[in-house]
């Protein structure tokens, strides 16, 4: 006797039930396929847009642009920046990230607030600030210029405002999970015995590792692609203070398209290689973000 598989009435979904499913599957792959068209449209057919125009002319015309003697120095300038930048980024990082969540001091609001002041002001605008203090003209700068110490238009200057933009990554990345770990295990290795240097080796840097490594990551994204504040102090000077982004701008107004093009494929892997460590990090270790 063959048995009917056929569910009893009473078990059926209602079909009003049923119809809120239908239209919930309908409503979550139309928010999917619009999601995926935008970021195609705007993200995905640009990057796809400086590869082809770079690789337009040849293989040939790509790398001897890549190799050009200034394109070598702005790609050199960049990295030699970031080598600068970073350090002294992840010290602060820590340190403020330190004070902020070991200690209640006055001021503490104030300190967190100036950590993010780099997010709301624009790159031009802190850029022309640092030139009004650090200028030949400015507060700052009028004095060093009599002992002949020039901030502007050279690489200290390109250090200086790429330290303002990129310094609240990595304090942001780790003041929140230092607060949510607390201070119960550091005080229990004090107790111990541990002195400080110890104490953050052992018990404070394992558990703020990848969060230490995801703020570097953004911030070195950052560093590399900073366009606006470097533009102010760095003089454009040819040969010399043109990080990548400003030499890829050079060219393009040169009408060397597909140099400017070639240069910025240079970038744009930076940008996607930064995409892909960090989603290694975030799956890998979602807990410490």
């Amino acid at each position: 006797m063959t048995r009917q598989q056929t569910a009893p009435a009473s078990q059926r979904p209602h079909p009003a039930i049923a119809r809120l499913k239908r239209q919930r599957r309908n409503k979550q792959r139309g928010l999917i396929a619009i999601a995926l068209l935008f970021a195609f449209f705007v993200m995905g057919l640009p990057v796809l847009a400086i590869f082809a125009r770079a690789f337009q002319e040849g293989l040939g015309i790509y790398w001897a642009n890549i190799i050009h003697p200034e394109t070598l120095h702005a790609i050199g300038l960049t990295v030699l920046t970031a080598l600068i930048v970073l350090p002294i980024n992840l010290v602060f990082g820590i340190c403020a990230a330190w004070a902020i969540t070991r200690y209640t001091f006055p001021g503490r609001r104030a300190l967190i607030t100036i950590i993010e002041l780099p997010f709301s002001i624009s790159p031009i605008v802190a850029g022309l600030c640092y030139l009004l203090i650090y200028g030949a003209t400015g507060l700052v700068g009028e004095w060093l210029d009599t002992y002949d110490i020039q901030l502007m238009f050279n690489l200290i200057g390109i250090i200086l405002v790429s330290l303002f933009v990129t310094c609240p990554f990595v304090a942001r990345e780790l003041i929140p999970l230092m607060e949510i770990k607390g201070r119960d295990e550091e005080e229990a290795a004090l107790t111990l015995g541990a002195n400080g240097w110890q104490t953050f080796r052992y018990i404070t840097l394992p558990n703020i590792k990848w969060a230490l490594l995801y703020g570097t990551i953004l911030a070195n994204a950052r560093v590399m692609g900073e366009f606006g504040a470097v533009s102010v102090v760095s003089g454009n000077i040819r040969g010399e203070t043109m990080t990548l982004p400003l030499q890829v701008q050079l060219l393009y107004d040169d009408y060397n398209a597909t140099g400017a093009f070639a240069a910025a494929t240079v970038l744009t892997l930076i940008a996607l290689l930064t995409l892909i460590a960090r989603s290694v990090i975030e799956s890998a270790h979602p807990h410490h973000h």
